[in-house]
């Protein structure tokens, strides 16, 4: 699908009343379990394959190349949009992220998001203009091609502010962003007063804020568009290959072979075979 139809395609998704709720798949099988769940689109989650590879997140330590190959990977087993969680951009300049954006375009995608990060622990955040800047090259470089997120994860490394939150997010949306998103906000109030000071410009939520999570119903009534999961579905499933670890240990072979049936595993990975490629 040519990338300004995908596009169109996408944001559709985003403007509609009640918007959409897009999961994170982490490899093959997770995705193809989400898109015969019925869901419209997915996303990749820059943590989850960080950490099927056995790296950490947001240091660059995943490649560019290793994340396109992956969004391309789910994209073709599902048929669906993905959107690509490709952490500060994958680079140092607004030039390089206009490269990954373009990347991304001929890797068929159907969104990007651009997070104002650094991958230095000792000062997580990239300054206002500099951030403003990385979003404005990331929209230069879609050219309606591709759906454009700016991220500010001021509160995921430890910065409450919300006045500088909701100015990043207002930047971003003002440089052409189509999609904001700051990840947990403390609460509800904070989360009312970002998709105000943003609106129209449709605002993603991981979740929840910080204090509560609440039900789709609530967050769609918060007028919230883009609602996903990051890893939390991925360290779902880990939390249960944990839980069947105890159960061996202890003896319980049972317990700790319960699951997908196989025949259900091979079912899925049939209908993503089948797909063109």
């Amino acid at each position: 699908m040519p990338g300004s139809e995908l596009y169109e395609q996408f944001m559709a998704l985003h403007t509609r009343a009640g918007g959409l709720v897009m999961p994170n798949a982490w490899d093959g099988l997770s995705a193809l379990v989400l898109a015969d769940a019925g869901f419209e689109a997915i996303a990749t989650s820059s943590a989850a394959i960080a950490a099927t590879l056995g790296r950490l997140d947001g240091r660059r330590q995943v490649t560019r190349e290793e994340h396109l190959d992956h969004a391309r990977l789910l994209g073709r087993l599902t048929g669906l949009p993905v959107n690509g969680d490709f952490e500060d951009g994958y680079g140092d300049t607004p030039e390089d992220v206009a490269a990954t954006v373009e990347a991304a375009v001929e890797a068929g995608l159907a969104g990007i998001g651009v997070e104002d990060t650094t991958g230095d622990p000792a000062m997580p955040i990239r300054d206002f203009d500099e951030a403003v800047n990385r979003v404005r090259s990331a929209v230069a470089a879609s050219k309606g091609r591709i759906v454009v997120t700016g991220r500010t994860d001021n509160f995921l490394q430890g910065r409450p502010d919300l006045d500088d939150t909701i100015r990043r997010l207002t930047a971003f949306a003002e440089a052409g962003a189509d999609v904001v998103y700051a990840p947990f906000p403390p609460d509800r109030a904070a989360l009312d007063a970002i998709v105000a000071a943003v609106a129209p410009t449709p605002v993603n939520v991981l979740v929840s804020p910080a204090d509560k999570v609440l039900t789709v119903a609530e967050l769609q009534q918060a007028g919230v568009k883009r609602i996903s999961l990051g890893p939390l579905l991925y360290t779902h499933a880990m939390g249960a290959v944990e839980g069947a670890v105890q159960a061996l240990l202890a003896g319980d072979l049972a317990s700790a072979t319960t699951g997908m049936d196989f025949a259900r595993v091979n079912e899925l990975l049939s209908r993503g075979d089948n797909r063109p490629r």
